[in-house]
């Protein structure tokens, strides 16, 4: 092979990947903006910051509404949402139902002896000596 090719199809090689990742990166940008300008009153969405809310006010061209709580309205730049968050998994996360937690259900905290022998009930391990004379902190001194 002729070394005065080698240098030429290895300047080539080199920027093919380049050239194609900046073709994905570009088709990336294109498909984030026209989600952005394509956003409506309803629907729920994920800001770059993780922050997720539903759009209430959608009808200024670079700012929406989100509401972020129940009567919590805040302002942000169309540029700040990220995502789409799909309204099936939206409801199926309103529908969720936590069952009430019973006396069986927690642990018993049961006394349990320390290092220095002292007895706690939270299983918390006290670092003072046995025989060490503690003061209470002063707002329980009554």
């Amino acid at each position: 092979m002729d070394m005065s090719l080698l240098f030429p199809i290895l300047i080539l090689l080199l920027f093919i990947p380049i050239f194609l990742s900046g073709r994905k990166q570009k088709r990336a940008l294109a498909e984030t903006k026209q989600l952005q300008d394509a956003l409506t009153e309803g629907d729920v969405v994920t800001t770059t910051s993780g922050l997720r809310g539903t759009v209430v006010d959608a009808s200024y061209e670079d700012t929406i509404d989100l509401e972020i709580a129940d009567g919590v309205v805040t302002t942000w730049l169309r540029a700040a949402v990220r995502d789409k968050v799909a309204s099936e998994a939206h409801s199926d996360a309103d529908d969720t139902v936590v069952a009430p937690t019973t006396e069986s259900d927690t642990p018993a905290e049961l006394p349990t002896s320390t290092t220095n022998g002292t007895s706690t009930t939270n299983g918390a391990v006290s670092d003072t000596p046995k025989d060490a004379v503690v003061d209470a902190p002063a707002d329980e001194k009554k």
